[in-house]
């Protein structure tokens, strides 16, 4: 079993187009469809996807949510809302009464210290419905998150894209081995491996393991087995390389560690943090 936990779908196609990607993006912008993505990645063995909403747009959660109900493929969304809108109740109370819904996503605006009472507030009813969060952080914001792991423990938050770090193929700067280790010091926190490719410093992205070897054994070593999780970021991975290639890499890495270790990745971790839904 494989779960890709980051997927976007979207169509500029419909009568009201999209907000993203933008029109002259010329990978990106083209219809993407749970059957494309089915294409490419249940040829490697994946068997599920958690779709992350990309799309600022509020009834793109439902427009999500309707792809969804017609493909057991998706397992669950991470949609968008803003915690501490004056709408985000009843937001939350609409999209939550779909069981596919397992999150929101937020970017790092929010995680600037200090973080306002009445955004806390939200994401703690958002914790209290058993729903997790997902973040679209830099290295600024990191400060922000771990605030909030301390202050929200039994939320479960997701860092997307190793928070944004440069892949160089060498040894992690010492600040970023203690930027890791601060977030992985809160149980409640997760470190979602995905856009390797598109972090490279290098580009196009080198395809071997060992370029990125020095990153993921830095999460390896701070993160452990139980709070890594397997995401491509598919289509955006198309940047800088095939889907084939994202998951390869990450394959050849988590097999080295062991058959229990790879399936905590690839589908066990993001189980108990996303809770998704077997629709097998």
């Amino acid at each position: 079993m494989i779960i890709d936990t980051h997927t976007h779908f979207y169509d500029p196609t419909r009568p009201q187009g999209v907000p993203w990607p933008a029109p002259d993006d010329k990978v990106l912008y083209r219809t993407v469809l749970p059957e494309d993505f089915a294409q490419v990645a249940v040829p490697e063995g994946v068997t599920g996807t958690v779709v992350v909403e990309a799309s600022g747009w509020l009834e793109d959660n439902q427009w999500v949510l309707d792809l969804a109900a017609a493909n057991p493929l998706l397992v669950g969304l991470v949609g968008q809302m803003e915690p501490g809108s004056a709408a985000f109740d009843a937001l939350l109370a609409r999209f939550a009464a779909n069981p596919l819904l397992r999150g929101i996503r937020c970017g790092g605006r929010y995680f600037v210290p200090p973080m306002a009472r009445y955004v806390l507030a939200d994401l703690e009813k958002l914790s209290k419905r058993g729903l997790s969060l997902d973040l679209l952080i830099g290295p600024q914001q990191i400060d922000g998150v771990v605030d909030l792991a301390r202050q929200l423990p039994e939320l479960r938050i997701v860092i997307n894209h190793i928070a944004a770090m440069p892949i160089t193929g060498r040894a992690l700067d010492s600040a970023w081995v203690e930027r890791y280790q601060a977030l992985a010091d809160h149980p409640n926190l997760s470190m979602k491996v995905s856009a390797l490719l598109e972090n490279s410093t290098v580009q196009p992205a080198p395809t071997e393991v060992d370029f990125y070897r020095p990153t993921l054994d830095a999460l390896w070593q701070t993160f452990g087995a139980d709070r890594l999780i397997y995401g491509s970021n598919w289509p955006v991975c198309e940047h800088a390389g095939t889907y084939a290639t994202t998951i390869a890499i990450v394959k050849k890495y988590f097999a080295e560690k062991g058959e229990d270790a790879s399936a905590k990745y690839f589908w066990k971790n993001s189980k108990r943090v996303y809770q998704w839904l077997d629709r097998n």
